[in-house]
């Protein structure tokens, strides 16, 4: 897909499984297994999708996956199976060493969006991306660094200290321009400072819309996770931006939707819907 200067390419960043209560709040089971159905321990599956975003002078990379190297009680609880954490083989695939990407844009530092910004090397974990700068909103980073006890099992340090070690971090303070095709739009439900990324040509956008939608059945306005800090912020998130992407034509990019990559989205009657599905991003 091609927005601007840039072309835009889903990678493959590993897979996980997650409780479906908590995928989908105060929504009912009989209702969310429909779209997603449960395994024997309630788990719902999860992509973890990355997005590439390359010109001739940038190669960028939107959040890194779950990452690899986790121990046997974290690949039990979540369902995690080693060889499918092969983002860096899903670079390569399309022609890029690690030492090419310029950019690394992290919508927010849970363990499945930034664990594969580093990599496990001479016993000791080393940032993945030697030649990249990694942008992450500054108020988030100071939660990272200091969770509260309800969303600090989401935060994994090690998986983010050896970028602060390495003097890779850069911060963006609120929304901002990256530069003339890409923003990032600030949303505080799920995390604080969760940054979502668009990219636009102002007849083209995808906004990669990470953990606000992170599967396309998130859409309806209920369906909001028990993981989000705010879920009443994240309501007011999910109805700005739903009505912005109608007005607009976006289309949305999930992260974690194990079948659908991309989606617009519609309003009628009874609430905002998917309209036209893509399982592969449209040219």
């Amino acid at each position: 897909m091609q927005i601007g200067k840039y072309q835009l390419e889903e990678i493959n960043a590993g897979s996980l499984s997650l409780d479906g209560g908590a995928m989908f709040g105060v929504v009912p089971k009989t209702l969310w297994q429909r779209s997603n159905p449960a395994d024997e321990l309630n788990r719902v599956a999860l992509k973890t999708r990355s997005l590439l975003v390359r010109s001739e002078s940038k190669i960028i990379l939107v959040d890194t996956g779950i990452g690899n190297n986790w121990d046997e009680k974290f690949c039990r609880i979540y369902g995690v199976e080693e060889q499918n954490l092969e983002l860096i083989s899903s670079l390569k695939e399309n022609g890029i060493a690690r030492e090419d990407v310029t950019d690394v844009l992290l919508t927010h530092l849970h363990f499945d969006h930034t664990g594969g910004s580093v990599i496990f090397s001479n016993g000791k974990y080393e940032p993945a991306f030697p030649n990249a700068k990694y942008h992450v909103q500054k108020r988030h980073f100071e939660l990272a660094i200091n969770p509260t006890e309800k969303d600090k099992a989401s935060f994994i340090k090690d998986r983010f200290n050896p970028l602060i070690e390495n003097n890779m971090l850069k911060f963006i303070d609120g929304e901002a321009e990256f530069d003339d095709n890409i923003s990032f739009v600030v949303s505080n439900g799920h995390t604080n400072s969760m940054q979502l990324v668009k990219v636009s040509d102002g007849t083209k956008t995808l906004l990669y819309s990470a953990d606000l939608f992170p599967f396309a059945s998130h859409i309806p306005l209920p369906y909001i996770m028990a993981y989000d800090i705010n879920p009443l912020i994240t309501l007011s998130d999910k109805k700005r931006i739903l009505s912005k992407a109608i007005e607009e034509e976006w289309i949305l990019f999930f992260e974690h939707d194990p079948e659908i990559v991309a989606a617009t989205v519609s309003q009628n009657l009874h609430g905002y819907g998917i309209d036209k599905v893509f399982e592969v991003l449209p040219e």
